[in-house]
């Protein structure tokens, strides 16, 4: 595995700059992206043409991602010693000590703090979930990614918890295929990753669950959990109620894209051994990337009826 190149040159290291961008880098925002299922709720009950709703979408994405950076923070002091080892994640800011333990612990508490006390200030249900998401990702950072599949079970919640988060924030109904889509993907993406980590030296040494894995039992997960996405996201394309509310009998075409999406995934996974994770290579990967749009834009176009001008 290489350390992918950072996008700016790094300042000079030792100063006061050197340290800011580290802290930045320590909440991950490039992993952000995992929030927009805040705004799934939203897109899908075509209510992104009403200001007061965005704004409120928008806030709540805001807030996720507060709770994001403080648990990456979170997770990184816990794993440091085991990161060390890591060919890769040695280089992260609180593993090799570009970000010291007492500041990356005081930004931990503070983004929390900050999050928590925000989420307050919309429904209450939607600060229960953000309270949920934190507390959930403090118990795997200390104890429930030690164990196998529940560690995976986990993750696909987080992602659950996101949808619920944008529809309670919104006020937006949510749809059970939503909610299934979400948590079927979260768990294929999921054994996908511990598929990759499974591959690297010292794999044990980097997460403890990975002991109780094999390739076999992973990659018929992959399989089930694969298949079962696609089968979800077609039915929920072809249901009555699905077609009657966007007037349009088309939505079931979009299922190319995310069939693609699943193969392509399994080909970085099986091919991409240099790469930390292959969720975070798919964000680099061109093929993958252009599906992505290809497929919000057919969405966007048949959900919300746009013709051209």
């Amino acid at each position: 595995m290489i350390a992918q190149p950072p996008l700016l040159p790094d300042s000079p290291k030792g100063t006061l700059l050197w340290r800011l961008r580290g802290m930045i880098r320590a909440m991950r925002p490039h992993q952000w992206v995992k929030n927009l299922f805040v705004l799934a709720p939203v897109v899908f009950a075509k209510h992104l043409t009403h200001p007061s709703i965005i704004t409120s979408a928008i806030g709540a994405f805001a807030i996720f991602c507060l709770l994001a950076g403080a648990v990456y923070i979170l997770n990184d002091i816990v794993d440091a010693e085991a990161d060390r080892v890591h060919p890769v994640k040695r280089f992260r800011p609180i593993a090799s000590g570009r970000v010291p333990i007492p500041v990356a612990k005081a930004m931990a508490v503070g983004l929390a703090v900050i999050a928590l006390g925000a989420s307050l200030l919309g429904p209450p249900l939607f600060a229960v979930v953000a309270a949920s998401y934190y507390v959930l990702n403090v118990a795997y950072s200390f104890r429930l990614k030690k164990i196998a599949y529940l560690d995976v079970g986990c993750i696909a919640v987080f992602f659950v918890l996101r949808v619920l988060a944008g529809g309670f924030a919104t006020k937006t109904p949510l749809s059970g295929f939503m909610i299934a889509c979400t948590a079927l993907l979260a768990l294929f993406l999921g054994f996908g990753k511990r598929r990759h980590e499974l591959a690297s030296v010292n794999a044990s040494k980097q997460r403890a669950a990975l002991d109780a894995y094999t390739p076999g039992a992973l990659t018929a997960a992959l399989a089930v959990t694969g298949f079962a996405t696609i089968a979800t996201y077609l039915a929920y394309t072809l249901d009555h109620d699905t077609q009657r509310f966007f007037q349009n009998p088309y939505l079931w075409v979009t299922t190319i894209h995310p069939l693609f999406g699943v193969i392509r995934f399994l080909q970085l996974v099986a091919g991409s051994a240099k790469a930390e994770s292959p969720t975070q290579e798919i964000l680099r990967d061109t093929p993958f990337v252009l599906n992505l749009v290809m497929w919000s834009a057919e969405v966007l176009v048949i959900v919300y009826r746009l013709r051209p001008s």
